[in-house]
């Protein structure tokens, strides 16, 4: 179970280092975007759809990792008064419930992409984007998100020690 935790961290990992690397392609791409305007008085036309795209694309890969590392805003109102064995059971209720809710969000986003893909359904914009592509990536995102969600239940568990590298577990 430990190997299939720090399996899915290395998934997390490379999903928010791929979410960087779409940032700083959006950052360039908004960068050619303004010499063009202010330089040459042309333009992409594809910019604003490009972005986001890639807001979403950076949104959905970077979740997982966020996730596991703790950097998601949490309402501890209940937890913050229970410990030990009901603290345990409440995380793992809501790892549960997050994993039903992900996995809906998963069915629906798989039958869009084989939708999209079957149809060859593009953007209707000048780029033409085939649809099922930045929907494909928050599918990955989705399924990502569902994996991490199963490292924190098994986490509940079994005691393996968190990335902080300071011997605490989850």
């Amino acid at each position: 179970m430990k190997s299939l935790v720090k399996f899915i961290e290395s998934l997390s990992k490379l999903g928010a280092a791929l979410a960087a690397i779409t940032l700083v392609a959006m950052v360039l791409f908004i960068l050619f975007e303004i010499v063009l305007r202010t330089v040459f008085d042309s333009s992409t036309f594809i910019m604003d759809e490009m972005v986001g795209y890639g807001v979403a694309t950076a949104t959905f890969l970077a979740l997982p990792y966020a996730l596991g590392e703790g950097s998601i805003i949490r309402v501890e109102l209940l937890l913050g008064h229970v410990s030990g064995r009901h603290r345990k059971f409440l995380e793992a209720l809501s790892c549960v419930v997050g994993l039903g809710v992900t996995w809906l969000l998963i069915s629906f986003m798989w039958v869009r992409v084989a939708r999209d893909w079957s149809r060859s359904t593009v953007s209707s914009s000048i780029a033409e984007m085939p649809m099922w592509i930045p929907q494909g990536v928050i599918l990955a995102g989705l399924c990502l998100l569902f994996l991490q969600l199963i490292a924190l239940l098994i986490r509940q568990f079994i005691a393996i020690p968190d990335r902080a590298s300071d011997g605490e577990t989850l």
